[in-house]
């Protein structure tokens, strides 16, 4: 099993509280000098960060707030531009957008994606996350202080059907929640204190299964929901709001049966980068948590092995129907979303 090229760096300084950081860096297909990002400054075509490459992925640190691609001619910039403008030899003409996209990140959610650059590596790619063998971890900042240091989190989530609550999820036995699918996520606590004054935690968050909006609906569930997000989180005044939603994919690994795809991606939760986020208390080194999540072995697929902190095990998956075979070659043809934050 063959390795791309995992490129390491950290990210820029950030200046102030709702206040905007430099430039970010660019990167073209040679250099590294992308992974110098801003972490206040809205997403550019320019500012494009690959943390791995090889010759039939691709993984990018996703800007927050982009959207993966669009429809819409006005929509810009978008993840599919940024990659058709840094590496337009890559691009696959026999695609609608280009490039197939392995998984889905939410428009406000950052960090680790992952493309696949030909047909045979999509189909590889999607045959791990349909076995879930995948292995994924979350950083985020989370409103109070999770007294728990490590836990399990264990609600079914469904769609909500509430007037007004379109295309958002619920937790089962929230009223209007509708086909409530099992769904487990393991927190550990990072470190406890203080952003713009008021008491957040720093979690890392691995999900074992993955439904729509999982990670948010799981912090909201817990009375802590994600710092800066606007659907699930407190209502807040307006000039109250972060500059984003702090929920960053951090660690992906895909282990396909031709090569391993591993990336980590720079913290971007740190007060060097966000002056407004202030720790005062360590409870777990996120060092030592990176170095157990490359250490773990890969999920077994035919158990559905949970991540290497946890003690649960997910359900078990049924049997693929022909509705969900066809699906999978519609997504070899263009490529398709598996939403899991």
């Amino acid at each position: 099993m063959r390795r791309g090229s995992g490129v390491a760096g950290s990210p820029g300084a950030g200046t102030g509280c709702w206040s905007q950081g430099p430039a970010a860096a660019s990167r073209g297909p040679g250099g590294a000098a992308g992974l110098q990002a801003s972490t206040m400054e809205p997403g550019r075509i320019e500012n494009l960060s690959v943390v791995y490459q090889s010759q039939d992925f691709l993984v990018v640190n996703k800007h927050w707030d982009l959207r993966i691609d669009s429809r819409m001619w006005r929509e810009t910039p978008t993840l599919q531009k940024q990659l058709r403008h840094h590496f337009p030899e890559l691009a696959d003409p026999d695609t609608y957008y280009g490039f197939r996209f392995c998984h889905q990140l939410d428009f406000s959610t950052s960090g680790a994606l992952c493309v696949a650059l030909n047909k045979a590596a999509a189909g590889s790619a999607y045959k791990c996350f349909k076995e879930r063998r995948v292995t994924k971890a979350y950083l985020a900042l989370v409103r109070g202080h999770v007294q728990e240091s490590r836990m399990t989190i264990n609600y079914a989530i469904g769609r909500n059907s509430t007037e007004g609550r379109a295309h958002t999820m619920c937790i089962e036995g929230t009223q209007g929640c509708e086909n409530p699918k099992p769904s487990l996520t393991e927190l550990v606590v990072l470190e406890y204190g203080l952003y713009a004054g008021d008491p957040v935690s720093k979690v890392l968050l691995q999900p074992l299964t993955g439904r729509t909006h999982q990670l948010r609906v799981h912090c909201s569930a817990l009375s802590h929901p994600v710092v800066g997000d606007l659907t699930y989180g407190q209502a807040l005044d307006q000039e109250d709001q972060p500059f984003r939603m702090m929920l960053h994919a951090f660690y992906l690994r895909i282990p396909t049966h031709t090569e391993r795809v591993e990336a980590c991606t720079p913290d971007p939760f740190v007060p060097a980068l966000d002056a407004c986020w202030s720790p005062h208390t360590l409870v777990q080194s996120l060092d030592q948590l990176v170095q157990v999540l490359r250490a773990a072995p890969d999920p077994d697929p035919t158990e559905g092995s949970p991540g290497p902190c946890s003690t649960s095990t997910p359900p078990n998956k049924p049997p693929e129907t022909e509705a969900q075979r066809a699906s999978c070659l519609q997504w070899l043809s263009e490529w398709t979303l598996e939403p899991d934050n």
